[in-house]
């Protein structure tokens, strides 16, 4: 059932399909599957077919849809304050960071909107710590990072892509980022020099064809950045809170990054 202007009607897939591609941009091509419903693991389209959902939105609906817990807690909240904004504190920041930090065992947590904005949040501050700490000559901050990479569609997370799809029509690109070829410890050695900054890399490539990089490169990883005072900053955002069998996926090799991007499952 669809609500247009005052009139509810039912339709069916192809309607749906035709008015999303009248009204809305063609930035997706997702299957010609219209969604309606979904308990746990299950979904059921507009047309009463039900389908088994082994994608859990790559690990964002990983507790099954509409869990009972979670929409008697999103009742409960919108009931009592739905929004403010960071002009004001409200009571539920402060235990959510305190819970996520006793959860990663990190100092700090900087809750933002998207994996997105998480990504351009840890650049930010890793060039920062560059200038700041290890005394980077201002402008000159590089950050190393890996051929088949995903780590959003900003423009400046596009400008180290090597898929030129993402690229295709965006540019001017932001500079300051070093490609190299994942999983090779000896590419990363190669490309570190006094102005670099961090080392980018997410644990298994997803979006790159979920692959797995050789057994100890993140621990090699870890001690060399270490060894050449770089931060280490590890995009867990598809591969975190329990995709891979831990935790995180460096916990295999019990790293533990300078920082750690999460999102999604969150």
């Amino acid at each position: 059932m669809a609500n247009l202007g005052n009139e509810t009607v039912k339709m069916e897939t192809q309607e749906y399909i035709k008015i999303e591609s009248r009204f809305g941009a063609h930035n997706y091509f997702p299957l010609d599957v219209v969604l309606t419903k979904g308990n746990g693991v299950w979904v059921e389209d507009v047309d009463g077919v039900r389908y088994l959902d082994c994608l859990s939105a790559y690990s964002a609906v990983n507790q099954g849809h509409c869990h009972p817990r979670i929409v008697k807690t999103l009742i409960e909240q919108a009931q009592k304050l739905q929004l403010t904004s960071r002009a004001f504190r409200n009571d539920q920041l402060g235990p959510f960071c305190d819970q996520i930090c006793h959860l990663t065992g990190y100092e700090m947590v900087l809750p933002m909107n998207t994996g997105a904005e998480a990504v351009e949040t840890a650049l930010k501050a890793a060039r920062k710590w560059g200038y700041i700490v290890k005394g980077v000559p201002a402008g000159k901050a590089e950050i190393i990072v890996c051929n088949g990479n995903f780590h959003g569609r900003t423009v400046t997370i596009i400008s180290f892509s090597s898929e030129e799809q993402y690229r295709d029509g965006f540019g001017p690109f932001t500079p300051g980022f070093v490609n190299i070829q994942y999983g090779d410890i000896a590419a990363l050695k190669d490309a570190i020099n006094p102005n670099t900054v961090a080392f980018m890399v997410e644990p298994i490539q997803g979006e790159g064809g979920i692959i797995v990089p050789p057994e100890g490169y993140l621990k090699a990883a870890q001690e060399l950045c270490a060894e050449h005072n770089v931060l280490l900053i590890a995009d867990e955002i598809q591969t975190g809170l329990g995709r891979t069998g831990k935790l995180f996926a460096c916990d295999h090799e019990d790293v533990k990054p300078d920082m750690m991007i999460l999102g999604k499952a969150l």
